[in-house]
């Protein structure tokens, strides 16, 4: 099959290409690259090295003898997404290319309104090129466990049977999001929907848990590692644990720490995006896959990299810093998850066989870490009206940070890394 990823030198949108290529589907990509400039914004880098673009595709080439074809630019440009799509018209579109981080879309109204006008610019850009380009493709967004917030009931897969007054509908479940970033994901989610509906597009909207992981089985060389993230802006509470741990730093799960998400490993991320790009919706069809394999608190999280670290020789302890956000610190979650073991979807990893793959690769990467270990401390308080001030302010110590120094990128020996 046909695929085009946007956002393919992301987190997800690398090892899909990758886990794709392996299992014979032809793969091309769009990304503007602005996740590598804006994780600078705030100080940080990944902590695994990646290479510039470039060269990661000439080490595709090299290690697993396929060829993903580049497109570098930004899907607000409505002139280059009518030219990816006419050039190569795909069968499938895994729409990633999004500004992810909550946080960011916290830290002031200019954040906020750059998150919601590209996102839903993007999405609405490739919405109508896809109904004059290529009616017949399947677009594959990634959505978030986030747009439905924490309610006090069960969570279904996008839609719910509801009666009121006598009467009954099957209706889109409530949204409750909790940022500025979560909302354009739930305004996204609307106008994929409406667009399956007066356009005849078939869509699937997969409600994503947190991503943990650095490897797939196609990754075998550095060169072909994706990004982990472990600044308080981009990375996930686990990648800030991990890190924290190995630097001998404090475990801090914010306030309570009785926060529950839903999480899967990356590997199984890819393994369920790409199932439902072999199994396209049908046109006019707007179906939604919540996928996450379990459900912990940020305190299970917290507990679990400590076990894992004691057996690496690691001891870190766990404190709770005040939370910085506006949530709920303790509240009921169970969302369901049928669809794609449907499709037949198989939890492949276990979430502390991951854990201890990632504490071995930070381990080699430590002074990448240690480099930017201030980024690692809350400096975006969702309470206040603008946070710039507080960006890459102040280490762990609550100190201003010294200029960082050079840092060699450890075993893959690249000289430019993001």
């Amino acid at each position: 099959m046909k695929v085009l990823i946007t956002g393919i030198d992301g987190y997800s949108g690398w090892p899909l290409a990758l886990h794709l290529l392996a299992r014979g589907h032809d793969v091309a990509g769009v990304d503007s690259l602005v996740t590598r400039k804006r994780v600078k914004e705030v100080g940080s880098w990944s902590a695994t090295p990646i290479p510039p673009l470039p060269r990661r595709l000439a080490a595709v080439q090299e290690v697993l003898g396929k060829e993903i074809r580049f497109y570098r630019g930004d899907l607000s440009d409505w002139a280059l997404v009518r030219h990816v799509l006419e050039t190569e018209r795909p069968e499938s579109i895994v729409h990633l290319a999004e500004q992810r981080s909550a946080p960011y879309s916290m830290i002031d109204v200019h954040h906020a309104v750059a998150t919601q006008v590209e996102n839903l610019t993007g999405t609405l850009h490739l919405l109508f090129a896809m109904k004059e380009v290529v009616p017949e493709a399947h677009l594959v967004k990634m959505g978030t466990m986030g747009e439905y917030g924490t309610p006090n009931t069960d969570i279904p897969e996008g839609f719910f049977e509801t009666e009121f007054r006598g009467r009954k509908d099957t209706l889109p479940f409530p949204r409750q999001a909790g940022s500025w970033y979560h909302w354009s994901k739930v305004f996204d989610s609307g106008d994929v929907m409406f667009a399956s509906k007066i356009f005849r597009l078939r869509a699937t909207d997969v409600m994503q848990g947190v991503i943990y992981g650095i490897r797939t089985p196609e990754i075998t060389d550095d060169r072909l590692l994706t990004r982990f993230d472990f600044d308080e802006t981009w990375g996930t509470a686990l990648n800030r644990f991990i890190a924290q741990a190995v630097l001998g730093l404090p475990l801090t799960p914010y306030g309570k720490g009785e926060q529950k998400r839903g999480f899967i490993a990356l590997e199984d991320s890819m393994q369920s995006l790409r199932l439902a790009v072999e199994h396209p919706a049908q046109p006019g069809e707007y179906r939604v896959f919540n996928q996450f394999d379990a459900a912990y608190s940020v305190n299970e999280l917290a507990e679990r990299v400590a076990r894992v670290a004691a057996d690496l020789g690691l001891h870190p302890t766990i404190d709770h810093p005040p939370d910085p956000r506006v949530e709920a610190e303790q509240h009921y979650y169970n969302p369901i998850h049928e669809h794609l073991p449907r499709l037949g979807y198989q939890r492949t990893r276990e979430l502390d066989d991951v854990i201890r793959e990632i504490f071995h690769d930070l381990i080699r990467y430590r002074r990448r870490l240690a480099a930017r270990q201030y980024v690692l401390a809350p400096t975006v308080n969702w309470r206040l009206p603008d946070s710039r001030p507080l960006l890459g302010a102040r280490n762990a110590a609550g100190a201003a940070p010294a200029p960082a120094p050079a840092e060699p990128t450890g075993p893959s020996s690249a000289n430019s890394v993001a």
